[in-house]
């Protein structure tokens, strides 16, 4: 099938020809010339007529499956193609398809159910849609499975983000399916009572239960009282009930938990559920005896959302009424699972028991869960062992690795509760009296090394006496017990910059690491946390980081580890005295300039040169963190070695122009480098903003921008800097306007738009009247308008940041002599842009952008009302003249709210009610 430029009305014969080889033809380039063809015939307003025929004809399981999921696809995204009065007569035809479909397949019946769901919601004339369907099928056994599907999907399309219904017809669907939800439930309970013991009609049961828990909609007392509920817990406890009926089971209990998280509104219901949960110990036990994993993890789901909802209930009343702590036991149950996918389930109440008690701060409440959180601690420090016959050193990327770490990130969290040093010190005695195997030291190591820095280190003989301890291990420990106490070591930096005479045991027993294959890079972070901690003390040791730093590439380390090793020698160097810096900086560069040099002086292999992002990226961390303290007047120690670093990355910079990700690691190395020595990079800014603007007209990589704005950001206050700056911004935006202003090319380079207003943010922070009186800023601000409807999270940020910021340099008196001049100029510029902005802004919120973006418009929209708020009502007078005569009346309502907001988060407020009645 020949993709058409134009789509004319095809046959339904063509289009189930086109099915055909979507799904048998033996060609990929047909199957994916099918594909393309249809796709097109979707997004055409024959696509209704089509799918509506192949559904007619009923030839197979594909034709009808396309069809089914046109429908529904057109229904959610182009119900608006449809004049009103065809909207009966397609409900009809749907609901005739699925009556006559329902035997061919499962799947199109689900596409069906959800093009029905979707056509109620948004088909306001359709009242009383779940009462007309249960009258009209309750009736017929052979249709209840179809009518249980939409009842199903319907509850879930509700706060669907492919349908935009607005906020008004939301709320008037959700209450007429308040008023019909106890139609349904009887339903239900009349399908089991029919069906008997029938198992595929109990999952959909449960399901359609399930899912009009979840919206929110059921009566408790209602429900607290319904037969159905008993039905759910009789399933969950017989021994024999299948798995998919266990799982079907246990979402339901689950929704209704999650329901009713709100205890004190529906109490009856509660105490049903609380209750019921409690009978399902036994059969807990059952599942664990018959090794029935699947169903272990389902009760243990129930548990955790029974400990989640009654969560407030328990801390304010442990050990009463439903604050019972019988909740906790059947969790730590749970936790004594040999499987830690089990316990793995119940972490984030534990998290969330942990901030709240934190919050409390009640010593008397904290005694009350201790024991609770000791026998939870004891039961992850088993379950963190590796297998007795483990070889090698921990894995960190598998599940257990990462479950390992979500066990050190839990005990960091509720560690508070028992304790970090007696409980660092209950785990190091089990390793000082006992003589426990590898795998059991190993565990304990770890979870010593998740609490260690928690622990105060003043004046602390177990700590001290543990790193003595810990440096002596042999060599011929189990590898994964020394990968783990040199972590250890690396998290009891604190203790080692308090007693510096363990700082050569502890370096020689990383060294000891460093030169074993498998060791190097755990030790390596280790030396790097000891030279972030013990930056005083290690100036000793410089030499010999100098000479780890040259031979760094004869050790066996990751790239993050060697990266990590150099920003320890950087923070290091920069507690040399100043005269040292200079020359053990250059000494510190050497290498990776040298490596640099090399690979520029190298013939490109196959036309292509060398890769140098490993050696920017080893300078780049080390001006990073070479910050030594220097006095006004004094010269940068770091000035003389970057400005003689500067040809070999001007020239690196040259030789990979073409390829944006070198060269944007040739920009961060500049960026560090500039930021390293501040002002003292004065004679670099001519050069540098030179070759950046001509790389720039041939190759507009984004990093150029953020790179010019970090020149702002250092010299845009230099009075003999700013028109450089200035000439710089406008030959950086020519070649930006252009990218931009191609079709989608906005949406195809939001890095672009990002670096672009970051650049003329930090013009605006550093020199708002040189950006303002120039011939730029009118095509910058025209840029920002239509930038503002871009739906990503940082190019948005970015552009409503400037936008705010520009604005508010005629807001604010910073008592500067040139307010008055840069008042003047913004309000030129409203004059000139505020009333296209303003409109841009109100529709942008509306039709373009999520939620999350509002408060930043908010900032724009009160920063536009202090400047001159009769203007800005004016603006949005002029918005509130939209075609939609229902939302004027709420549009007025919002610009009363706007006219008597006294802070930006009523502006919030406004737009996020008024933006509800369009999503």
């Amino acid at each position: 099938v020949e993709p058409v430029a134009a789509m004319e009305k095809p046959t339904v014969a063509l289009v189930y020809q086109a099915v055909q080889a979507l799904y048998h033809d033996p060609d990929p380039a047909g199957k994916e010339r099918a594909s393309v063809w249809l796709g097109e015939l979707q997004r055409s307003m024959y696509a209704w007529e089509m799918a509506d025929q192949l559904l007619q004809l009923k030839q197979d399981v594909e034709s009808c499956y396309f069809a089914a999921q046109t429908m529904k696809m057109k229904i959610q995204t182009s119900f608006f193609e449809l004049p009103p009065e065809t909207h009966i007569a397609l409900r009809d035809s749907l609901l005739s398809h699925i009556q006559s479909l329902k035997d061919l397949s499962p799947i199109i019946v689900t596409q069906l159910a959800l093009a029905i769901a979707d056509l109620a919601l948004q088909m306001a004339s359709w009242k009383g849609c779940v009462h007309t369907l249960i009258e009209k099928y309750s009736n017929d056994v052979s249709s209840m499975t179809f009518l249980i599907e939409i009842l199903t999907v319907l509850p879930e399309e509700v706060h669907s983000r492919s349908l935009r219904i607005g906020a008004n017809r939301r709320t008037e669907i959700i209450e007429d399916l308040a008023y019909y939800s106890s139609t349904v439930v009887t339903l239900l309970m009349t399908c089991v009572e029919k069906s008997g013991s029938n198992e595929k009609m109990l999952i959909k049961v449960f399901r359609c239960l399930g899912s009009w828990f979840n919206l929110g909609v059921l009566d408790s007392n209602f429900m607290a009282n319904n037969q159905l509920l008993m039905v759910l817990f009789q399933v969950l406890q017989r021994d024999e009930t299948s798995t998919n009926l266990h799982e079907a089971a246990s979402d339901c209990v689950c929704s209704a938990l999650y329901a009713i998280e709100n205890v004190d509104t529906h109490m009856p219901l509660a105490l049903q559920l609380f209750q019921g949960v409690l009978t399902l110990e036994t059969a807990y036990h059952m599942a664990v005896a018959r090794e029935d994993l699947d169903k272990v993890l389902n009760y243990c789901r129930i548990f955790t959302e029974l400990c989640e909802t009654f969560l407030e209930t328990t801390v304010k009343s442990p050990g009463q009424g439903m604050g019972d702590l019988r909740t906790l036991e059947l969790l730590l149950i749970c936790a004594g699972h040999p499987q830690y996918e089990v316990v793995e389930i119940s972490f984030n109440f534990w998290y969330r028991l942990g901030e709240n008690l934190y919050k409390t701060n009640d010593p008397a409440l904290h005694g009350i869960f201790r024991p609770y959180i000791q026998r939870l601690l004891h039961g992850l420090a088993r379950h963190c062992q590796l297998d007795p016959d483990h070889e090698g050193i921990p894995e960190d990327t598998d599940d257990f690795g990462e479950f390992r770490m979500r066990v050190s990130d839990l005990v960091k969290d509720v560690i508070f509760l028992v304790g970090s040093m007696e409980c660092f010190s209950q785990l190091y005695s089990t390793l000082k009296e006992g003589n426990p195997p590898w795998e059991v030291t190993e565990a304990v190591l770890f979870i010593m090394a998740a609490i260690a820095k928690s622990v105060d280190p003043e004046n602390n003989p177990t700590l001290t006496e543990v790193l003595e301890q810990v440096v002596l291990l042999p060599e011929t420990v189990h590898i994964a017990v020394r990968y783990t106490s040199i972590e250890l070591v690396g998290e009891m930096s604190e203790v080692v910059d308090r007693n510096p005479r363990f700082l050569d045991p502890v370096l020689n027993y990383l060294m000891k690491g460093l030169r074993e294959k498998t060791l190097a890079s755990v030790a390596a972070k280790a030396i790097h946390n000891i030279c972030s901690v013990c930056r005083d003390h290690m100036a000793q040791h410089f030499q010999g980081l100098l000479d780890i730093a040259r031979a760094l590439d004869s050790f066996a380390l990751t790239t993050e580890a060697a990266v990590g090793l150099l920003k320890g020698t950087a923070l290091v160097l920069a507690r040399l005295p100043l005269e040292k810096i200079a020359e053990c900086l250059s000494d510190l560069c050497a290498v990776q300039v040298m490596a640099l040099k090399k690979l520029l002086s190298q013939d490109p292999s196959n036309g292509k040169a060398a890769d140098p992002t490993v050696w920017l990226d080893r300078l780049a961390v080390i001006f990073r963190h070479t910050n030594p303290i220097v006095e006004n007047g004094q010269t940068h120690p770091c000035q003389k070695v970057i400005q003689e670093i500067w040809p070999v990355l001007s020239q690196t910079l040259n030789t990979h122009q073409a390829d944006n990700r070198i060269v944007e690691r040739c920009c961060r190395c500049l960026r560090f480098a500039v930021r390293c020595v501040g002002k003292g990079s004065a004679s670099l800014l001519q050069p540098l903003v030179t070759q950046m603007v001509s790389v720039y007209q041939v190759y507009p990589h984004s990093c150029f921008l953020y790179l010019g704005s970090i020149l702002v950001d250092e010299y845009g206050m230099e009075e003999g800097c700013r028109q450089g700056l200035l000439d710089m911004l406008q030959a950086l935006c020519m070649p930006t306007f252009q990218l931009l202003e191609q079709p989608n090319g906005l949406r195809n380079h939001p890095d672009t738009v990002d670096d672009l207003f970051r650049l003329a943010t930090r013009f605006v922070q550093r020199s708002p009247v040189t950006l303002l009186s120039s011939g730029i800023i009118v095509h910058i601000i025209q840029c920002a308008i239509a930038a503002t409807t871009l739906d990503h999270r940082d190019a948005n940020c970015s552009v409503m940041k400037f936008v705010r910021d520009l604005i508010h340099t005629g807001v604010s008196n910073d008592h500067e002599d040139d307010f008055e001049l840069r008042k003047q100029l913004i309000g030129q510029a409203m004059g000139q842009h505020g009333q296209q902005l303003v409109t841009q802004l109100m529709h942008t919120c509306c039709f373009c952008l999520p939620p999350y973006t509002l408060p930043d418009v908010a900032e724009v929209l009160w920063e536009i009302m202090v400047f001159d708020r009769p203007v800005s009502h004016m603006y949005i007078d002029t918005c509130s003249t939209t075609p939609d005569s229902t939302c004027i009346i709420h549009m007025q309502l919002k610009v009363d709210v706007h006219i008597h907001a006294e802070e930006c988060k009523q502006v919030c407020w406004a737009i996020r009610e008024f933006t509800r009645l369009f999503r």
